[in-house]
């Protein structure tokens, strides 16, 4: 039998509180509309940014912000291509297997989430 001292926290909890903080993460990075349009355009193919800002109509810095915080999470990354960068997906079939399992829940649950107090469009006015 495996016992914790009084006031400590199993190993196996503290790796599961890791766990979903980790995945928390993730799906904070997914949750902005602008990334998630990135994403879909690096799942075409790799971009530059001023590939990337011409496709979506946003400014180099806001592309760039987005895709640093993607990168930070494991989600993209960069390769030099002469004075510019390409960027692509880290792991193209697990991210679109991910996105799209989000999209069949969307259809599942119909206008709940966009309607949603919390999460829903409301809350972002």
């Amino acid at each position: 039998m495996n016992r914790t001292a009084p006031g400590t926290v199993p190993a196996d909890a503290l790796d599961a509180a890791a766990a979903l903080s980790a995945a928390a993460c993730m799906f904070r990075s997914l949750g902005d509309p602008a990334r998630l349009a990135i994403l879909r355009h690096l799942a075409l193919d790799e971009h530059r940014v001023v590939d990337l800002t011409a496709h979506l109509g946003l400014a180099q810095s806001t592309v760039s912000a987005h895709l640093a915080s993607l990168r930070d999470c494991g989600l993209v990354t960069s390769r030099p291509q002469g004075r510019a960068s390409l960027w692509s997906l880290t792991t193209a079939p697990e991210l679109l297997g991910v996105l799209a399992a989000a999209e069949r829940l969307l259809a599942a649950t119909g206008d709940a989430v966009a309607l949603c107090p919390a999460h829903g469009e409301a809350a972002t006015r």
